[in-house]
């Protein structure tokens, strides 16, 4: 295939993607004139973090050169992007992540496949609800201030005799935006890492879908419950397994492993 048709073929593939960015940008009143800045940042930082040449320096004029920004920005940007701490996930999701996890992995806290509910404080070396915050958080923030922050988002529920269900097998809180938009840009970033670094490395990651057109809103509904049941299942046991091996084999690697289910109304054809 030729440079010019791969070209083609990458636009078209990049205005799909950018749609449903533009309606989330559109919807918090991103602007067209808002993104621009963002977006030359960006193009700077991946051409100078991926795109140097081998056992060579990157320099401002290379970069320009890749990115079409002006050199001068580029030198501007560079010293913006060295200076920048990065993505930095909220405290609160990177905590609530590793607790959800704890309890669903962790020996003792489960009771046939499922958590167990737990008291708020138990005797030493038994499972509590101030045991798992201290496991993971290590004494930094008061158990009783994450389960009362818990309890207000609709991860636990508290039952009449005191002990403290696990509502939701994932930390994904109802309230709390800055939360929900981490997660987004992570996911979906991950996501279209996999899928674009699957086109040019002959050592694919796992990337596949069940496309069908042509169901009903009843038949939608039936096959989202039967995936959600069978990735759930799926998550739990990998979470499981990531837990003993980061316990048993630590390094510097991570993995982010997920699941979606995309639905909408077709348009022209009902059958296709």
């Amino acid at each position: 295939m030729s440079q010019l048709i791969s070209h083609s073929h990458a636009v078209n593939a990049v205005k799909r993607i950018l749609k449903p960015l533009v309606r989330l940008l559109l919807r918090y009143q991103v602007t067209y004139s808002t993104l621009l800045p963002l977006l030359k940042q960006v193009y700077v930082e991946v051409a100078e973090q991926d795109f140097a040449l081998p056992d060579k320096a990157q320099t401002d004029s290379r970069i320009s050169l890749l990115t079409g920004v002006h050199r001068k920005d580029v030198r501007r940007l560079r010293v913006d992007v060295a200076n920048s701490d990065g993505d930095q996930a909220p405290v609160s999701v990177s905590m609530g992540g590793q607790m959800v996890a704890y309890w669903l992995s962790a020996p003792g806290y489960q009771a046939k496949g499922q958590p167990k509910r737990l008291p708020l404080k138990g005797d030493a070396g038994q499972p509590s609800f101030e045991a798992l915050v201290q496991a993971v958080v290590h004494g930094d923030i008061r158990p009783r201030a994450v389960l009362d922050e818990w309890l207000a988002l609709g991860i636990v529920q508290q039952y009449d005799d005191g002990l403290l269900g696990l509502k939701q097998e994932a930390f994904v809180p109802r309230s709390g935006e800055q939360e929900l938009l981490f997660f987004l840009g992570r996911n979906v970033a991950d996501h279209l890492q996999v899928a674009a670094s699957n086109l040019d490395t002959e050592s694919p990651r796992l990337e596949r879908s069940v496309y069908y057109g042509g169901l009903s809103p009843q038949a939608v509904e039936q096959l989202h419950d039967a995936y959600r049941q069978h990735v759930s299942e799926a998550l739990k046991l990998i979470n499981q397994q990531a837990l003993e091996l980061k316990q048993s084999s630590p390094g510097n690697c991570r993995i982010n492993a997920g699941a979606y289910f995309a639905e909408d109304q077709q348009q022209g054809s009902k059958t296709s």
